[in-house]
């Protein structure tokens, strides 16, 4: 059984990889191809993808229970998705 530091690690790296995967989208909310760009939102579901996999993986093994990873990927998609909507907002202002 894995001890609470290396469950704790576990969590923190799947928090930095969800961090990483908003500020890659975020930092494109300038570049006006957040909205507009199919390419990027493969990108986008490539990225989420990954992240649920990690996500999966650390719940089959113990490290991290169902309602963390879940939460994990809902947090960042709830960010996803408010700053898809401030973008669409600005570009229609």
């Amino acid at each position: 059984m894995l001890n609470n530091i290396q469950k704790k690690e576990a969590l923190e790296v799947l928090l930095e990889d969800a961090t990483k995967i908003f500020q890659l989208i975020n930092n494109q909310k300038n570049q006006l191809c957040l909205t507009e760009c199919p390419a990027f939102n493969e990108i986008v579901d490539t990225q989420m993808f990954g992240l649920s996999k990690e996500i999966s993986f650390a719940k089959k093994i113990g490290v991290i229970n169902s309602t963390e990873g879940d939460r994990i990927l809902s947090d960042l998609e709830k960010k996803l998705n408010d700053l898809y909507t401030k973008a669409y907002n600005e570009k229609n202002l």
